[in-house]
């Protein structure tokens, strides 16, 4: 196979692939959350019936902007208020990844969100560890090999940063890999939070901000330049500060400009973006141009529900929207992989023996 050669859906799907952005609470088997209900008294669902409330998540979510499109979650998270709960989404969460070709995967949510039916925070964080734990032996059993780290988000809407910044640093040695703001961006800027990014960086934690999905350059800004964010989760509209000039070339501005030369990545997730109005449509998603600039973008799911994708579907779509091929696969995912929260010589090794090595046989033969 070349480099000519146009990637199929079976084709990406055999391909080792990293995920830097996917809720857990987004990513539920619609089976599974019919079982939960049933099993833990919920009873907000709109159907029991598993294609109907397949397709229900799908149409409640592409409502095109942000806020509607994250009330499809009391239904997720309504039916993940119990250990053993949180456990079975986790692991089966792994289970999905992994048979989609994931190899690395850093899973954030909010533990915050759990806590309706008296768990603590700490028992939130141990199910769900447990849960990324069986996940993993359960794939390797199936032989397939998929590491996971946790990000732990905090709302931005409501006041326990600090709290939840806290327990990622206390967990950051049971396998949370990091921190995160999510929720409703305007109205609330990530500068809010001033003092969890502190807490964070004094610890010598990582952490990613939502910042430039809903709401333009200046969540963008404020991340990066206030919050110190290593990673911008969206960050798609930093193409508001490129200006096409007329000649093929783009003119950047000081804040894209800042953003490419430091290599700040891009956790893109596009079908995500044209439900919340993002985008208008994939052929004008900005991943097209942030690509050819040269900015350090990955390719993500958001949420696997609500957006009916997986890694590969996206992949697939891209492909057939912007013509890309193995060799851009392959940018992409050495881009995610570079850009994770773990050690830099468990990235290197993830690289060098298992990226590289595949997509060598089907970028580089001759």
């Amino acid at each position: 196979m070349s480099t000519r050669t146009v990637p199929t859906l079976e084709d990406l799907r055999r391909a080792p692939k990293v995920l830097l952005h996917d809720h857990l609470d987004g990513g539920l088997r619609p089976s599974t959350v019919i079982d939960l209900a049933e099993e833990t008294g919920y009873r907000g669902l709109p159907t029991t019936d598993t294609a109907e409330l397949t397709r229900w998540f799908s149409d409640a979510a592409d409502s095109g902007s942000l806020e509607s499109y994250l009330e499809t979650f009391a239904h997720t998270c309504g039916v993940m208020q119990t250990e053993d709960a949180l456990a079975r989404v986790a692991a089966e969460c792994v289970e999905d990844l992994a048979a989609d070709g994931v190899v690395y995967a850093e899973v954030r949510y909010a533990p915050e969100l759990f806590v309706e039916r008296g768990l603590s925070l700490e028992a939130v964080v141990e199910a769900v560890q447990d849960g990324f734990a069986d996940g993993m032996r359960r794939a390797a059993e199936r032989g397939r090999r998929i590491r996971i780290g946790t990000l732990l988000c905090a709302m931005r809407q409501h006041a326990r940063a600090l709290e939840i910044a806290e327990l990622a640093v206390r967990y950051r040695d049971a396998g949370v890999a990091g921190f995160d703001i999510a929720g409703p961006e305007a109205g609330f800027p990530p500068t809010r939070n001033l003092d969890a990014f502190e807490y964070i960086r004094v610890n010598n934690a990582h952490f990613t901000i939502h910042a430039g999905e809903a709401f333009g350059l200046a969540s963008i800004w404020e991340a990066i330049q206030h919050c110190g964010a290593e990673r911008l989760g969206h960050g798609v509209r930093i193409a508001d500060d490129i200006t096409a000039t007329g000649d093929g070339k783009a003119e950047l501005g000081r804040l894209a400009s800042y953003v490419r030369d430091r290599r700040i990545p891009l956790e893109v997730c596009p079908s995500s973006n044209l439900q919340t109005g993002a985008a208008s449509s994939l052929s004008d998603h900005p991943i097209g141009l942030l690509k050819d600039l040269r900015f350090r973008v990955t390719v993500n799911t958001d949420n696997r529900l609500m957006s009916g994708c997986t890694v590969s579907s996206e992949f697939a779509a891209l492909v057939d929207t912007f013509g890309y091929d193995w060799a851009d696969v392959r940018w992409f995912t050495i881009n995610a992989m570079k850009s994770a929260f773990m050690d830099f010589d468990q990235r290197l090794d993830i690289i060098n023996t298992v990226i590289k090595p595949w997509y060598a046989e089907v970028v580089d033969a001759p």
